[in-house]
């Protein structure tokens, strides 16, 4: 198959290093393309790129450039990952009589609005989604079918992972580290986060504990503040973005991912498999892998009392902190695999490019 990703994104996340992973399996066995807006992304890719304007959800100028790129590379299928990217898929996939299958890693109510009904049913010819709580919620809107979707879980590329964080050397700057990775924007709940740590401080008087913030984003100044106004800026280190973060990661206990909405986060994957215990909300598919108190400690978005106590619970129990480590490690190499990922989304793609949408 000829396949085009498209991904519009002007920072890097996780939406972004599963194309990435999904470019690079796919290139083994398929020509893979890539149009992207910004050189934080394309720069990653070996693959053939063309950077476009991505100007907005209704783009001439890229919807033409689409419709070249579809006839220049004969392409089968194109494959989506950002809602504005959907819409100019879905119309040049139209006019040039090709597939187009979104993909979706965070959960969304479509309700029964028009514009979605076109956006995700009648300009998509499939949804990839990471996380079953992502499809069910996705078919409480009624023009949504059930074998148009089909859940394919992120693969871990742990050999290579644990590469990146040995090649280099990052100093543990407190005796016990809590880390987290992500946007700094709402959705990721880093506030929620720092006023749990906070909590874990009152209960724990621990000198020795600090929390590191790994990213970037439109919240930053505020989180800052937060810390701060809290009396522990000097418990909390902001990265800021890395390059490379998991040597950070690497070195620290437990690794908190706090959103209030996700899919299945590749930073709460790459954490466990880099030696956290993992302490996680229970957003999107979180609890149809993980168990609480077996392979995670779960806490309702917000709860910060719970928060606070659960990162107390590792701080003072370093056995509680490896068993749930190990049982998590387990789970996620039986469940997160890159060949699995990969055959999955072939024979996805390979079923809808020859009009045999199956369950």
């Amino acid at each position: 198959m000829n396949i085009l990703i498209l991904n519009s994104a002007k920072s890097w996340g996780g939406n972004e290093k599963w194309s990435l992973m999904a470019a690079n399996a796919l290139s083994e066995r398929h020509n893979v393309y890539v149009a992207y807006q910004n050189d934080v992304y394309g720069n990653r890719f070996k693959a053939p790129k063309a950077k476009l304007l991505f100007l907005a959800e209704i783009d001439p100028l890229t919807i033409i450039a689409l419709i070249g790129l579809i006839r220049r590379y004969k392409i089968d299928v194109l494959l989506p990952t950002k809602r504005k990217d959907y819409v100019l898929a879905g119309i040049a996939s139209k006019l040039a009589g090709k597939k187009n299958i979104l993909r979706l890693g965070i959960v969304r109510d479509l309700g029964e609005r028009f514009f979605n009904n076109l956006v995700y049913h009648k300009l998509a010819d499939g949804i990839i989604v990471n996380a079953k709580q992502i499809k069910n919620v996705l078919l409480g809107s009624s023009f949504m079918k059930a074998q148009n979707i089909r859940v394919i879980y992120n693969g871990l590329g742990v050999k290579k992972l644990r590469e990146q964080a040995a090649a280099e050397t990052f100093t543990k700057p407190f005796e016990f580290v809590v880390s987290s990775m992500g946007t700094l924007n709402e959705r990721k709940g880093f506030d929620f986060l720092i006023r749990g740590f906070a909590h874990f401080l009152t209960l724990s008087d621990a000198d020795n504990a600090g929390l590191m913030i790994i990213g970037e984003g439109p919240k930053y100044e505020e989180l800052q503040k937060l810390t701060q106004n809290l009396g522990i800026a000097q418990k909390v280190i902001f990265t800021g973005f890395l390059e490379n973060p998991y040597p950070c990661i690497a070195v620290s206990d437990a690794f908190a991912m706090t959103s209030n909405n996700e899919g299945f986060a590749n930073a709460l994957l790459e954490g466990i498999a880099l030696g956290n215990a993992p302490v996680t909300t229970q957003a999107g598919g979180v609890q149809e892998v993980l168990c609480h108190e077996k392979s995670a400690l779960m806490v309702e978005f917000n709860d910060s009392k719970t928060l606070g106590e659960h990162i107390y619970r590792l701080y003072r129990n370093p056995s509680e902190k490896h068993t749930l480590h190990v049982e998590a490690f387990k789970v996620i190499q039986d469940v997160f695999s890159v060949q699995t990922m990969t055959t999955e989304l072939e024979q996805f793609l390979a079923d809808v490019v020859q009009g045999e949408k199956k369950h």
